[in-house]
């Protein structure tokens, strides 16, 4: 049932899942007008360089732009289609489906503890599970000071040495704590598992059926189209930031995207939830713990946010914020509509502006 299940998905991404690499622009340069004055006043009021959109709904894209610049000291305009940017915590989803491959192929099972996959990681005081590091119910640390600053060339076997030696914050199950380091641990186990590294087995499994084409582990490497990552500095200048080794910390914040990329993947995840069975339900749903005996939802599936938008729109997605990248992926599935939004920057701390945006959107669709 389950390789039936993934047939179908893949012969779906293969001929029908992504029609909306081109956008019927007669209808969305009217229609979008007002959202597209929000993204250039981000641009204009230097919140951010530059910054790429893409919307859909039902399957077709229905308004691709980009404004603002990916490269500031040459001038080189950002494409929705062909800049590549840092898309920082957005990778955690595209790792989750990576994890969902490994769970349909009997690699991995999400309730085994990850001593099984990983019997080298240090034995803590209570035993985790591969579903409580999804979930990040697990206890794992998040980072401290500079760590996600780290250019040390680290594989992803070696990165676990940040944390592998700190105690868990709490028992497993009993409490919530955002980590992208539970992601390290999760690629780990696939690593070891599939045998094959990481960014091979996304590629093959999630990149390739998904045919995302402009999605790549982030190493450091030239790429046509990539973006100049800059942090703010000061209120209304840029700098380029520093080099960084993301590439240990790929699952959870170490791929490089489009919006158009990003875009189809929500597509393909929407088409993932219309075929029955399915175990895409099971990830993009919130999970929930006992706090002071009440079930208090945490807004987080395994590797997918699920919580509602400022205006109470249901949607599951990620936030990713990067040295040098910022962005926005919610979907929609009560109304087949996927939001990307990918900028250049570091945090711009402008969330009330991309609200804005989104709202500006949902006007007109």
């Amino acid at each position: 049932m389950i390789k039936a299940f993934f047939l179908v998905i893949t012969t779906f991404c293969a001929i029908c899942l992504f029609p909306g690499k081109s956008v019927a622009q007669s209808q969305s340069l009217n229609r979008f007008k007002k959202a597209e004055r929000v993204l250039e006043s981000m641009v204009r009021k230097r919140k951010v360089p530059g910054m790429a959109i893409t919307v859909s709904k039902n399957q077709q894209v229905v308004w691709s732009k980009g404004v603002g610049f990916a490269d500031i000291k040459k001038k080189i305009p950002i494409s929705s289609e062909h800049t590549v940017f840092r898309i920082g915590s957005i990778s955690k989803p595209i790792a989750a489906i990576a994890l969902l491959r490994g769970v349909e192929k009997g690699l991995i099972a999400l309730d085994s503890s990850i001593y099984k996959y990983v019997p080298y990681f240090p034995k803590k005081q209570y035993d985790i599970t591969v579903k409580q590091l999804g979930t990040h119910t697990s206890g794992i640390r998040s980072y401290k000071g500079n760590e996600f600053k780290s250019n040390k060339p680290l594989s992803i076997k070696e990165g676990i040495s940040f944390f592998q030696n700190s105690s868990l914050g709490f028992k497993p199950g009993t409490n919530f704590i955002y980590s992208s380091y539970n992601w390290n641990l999760i690629s780990l186990a696939i690593i070891e598992q599939a045998n094959v590294a990481f960014e091979d087995f996304v590629k093959t499994e999630v990149l390739l059926p998904f045919r995302m084409e402009q999605t790549f582990a982030d190493k450091n490497q030239n790429l046509r189209g990539k973006a100049v990552f800059y942090q703010k500095k000061g209120r209304r200048r840029f700098k380029p930031v520093e080099k960084v080794n993301n590439y240990f910390k790929l699952a959870s914040g170490g791929f490089l995207s489009t919006s158009q990329d990003i875009n189809a993947f929500g597509n393909a995840l929407l088409k993932m939830l219309s075929v029955s069975p399915n175990r895409l339900k099971e990830f993009t749903t919130a999970q929930k713990i006992k706090i002071n005996k009440a079930l208090t939802s945490t807004y987080y599936g395994v590797g997918f946010q699920v919580s509602n938008d400022s205006s109470g729109r249901p949607y599951f997605g990620h936030i990713g914020n990067a040295l040098g990248g910022y962005g926005v992926f919610y979907v929609y599935p009560e109304t087949n509509v996927v939001v990307s939004i990918l900028a250049n920057c570091s945090n711009p701390n402008s969330q009330k502006m991309y609200d804005k945006l989104i709202n500006k959107i949902f006007e007109v669709l």
